[in-house]
């Protein structure tokens, strides 16, 4: 694991951007295409908002992915993570080879798994919830499935994020399951980044690294074995991990 940070959500956004830029270049030079896994949520938004802009990449080579979907929410509702992609990563870079969003039906999975196992993903953003969840895998996550994509329950401390970070207007109104790939699925990335700013993070952060043992207590502690992750963090999200 490689630990970088940042000044603050806007400088990681840049740095993360710059990386994931130069390993799509790298692939598509070497095989003429490049796979890639997004998250989304608020600590994205400076990363994507960095990814866009970065030049040179030939994003018709670039095939999209993503981690989960809350179960019946319409991709019109305002909370929507295939919204969220299409609006701010999609529309914005044109053309991509391809585009896998996650439904939010269990009918999606079949789909979603014959296709991201047709080849390996060359790097994943995969964020960490304020419950230190990756994707919707919240603890005690499920570490044993070798399933691609699962129906998930969400539990509390993950609906209050979501509600937190303005998806919801009360916590009864977050949808109560999502599908999501699983803890499995995400570690057959070729490269891992996780991008995880802001202050709501830093306990999360913190009882990731300081972590002498993966637990699915705290689900991104598993994160920690890959042979290739950087966790990318600012000043804030960093506290408990800077602090004497």
């Amino acid at each position: 694991m490689e630990i970088r940070i940042c000044k603050n959500s806007e400088e990681l956004g840049i740095s993360a951007a710059k990386h994931v830029a130069t390993v799509l270049k790298e692939c598509i030079a070497k095989k003429d295409s490049a796979r890639i896994v997004l998250s989304t949520g608020a600590s994205q938004f400076d990363t994507l908002k960095a990814l866009v802009k970065e030049p040179g990449i030939e994003w018709n080579k670039v095939e999209m992915f993503h981690l989960d979907e809350y179960v019946d929410l319409p991709i019109t509702h305002g909370a929507s993570f295939r919204k969220y992609l299409q609006e701010r990563f999609v529309d914005q870079v044109g053309t991509l080879k391809a585009v896998h969003f996650v439904d939010g039906t269990k009918e999606c999975i079949a789909k979603l798994t014959e296709e991201i196992r047709k080849a390996p993903v060359d790097i994943g953003l995969i964020g960490i919830g304020e419950n230190a969840h990756i994707a919707f895998n919240d603890p005690p996550a499920d570490f044993d499935t070798k399933e691609a994509y699962i129906i998930v329950n969400l539990n509390d401390r993950c609906k209050q994020q979501q509600m937190g970070e303005g998806w919801f207007e009360t916590i009864d109104d977050v949808p109560k399951q999502a599908v999501s790939m699983t803890a499995y699925q995400i570690m057959q990335c070729e490269r891992i980044v996780s991008c995880v700013p802001y202050a709501v993070k830093a306990e999360a952060v913190e009882n990731t690294v300081k972590a002498t043992e993966v637990t699915n207590l705290v689900p991104a502690t598993l994160l920690k074995t890959h042979p290739d992750f950087i966790l990318y963090v600012d000043e804030d999200s960093a506290a408990g991990i800077l602090s004497k």
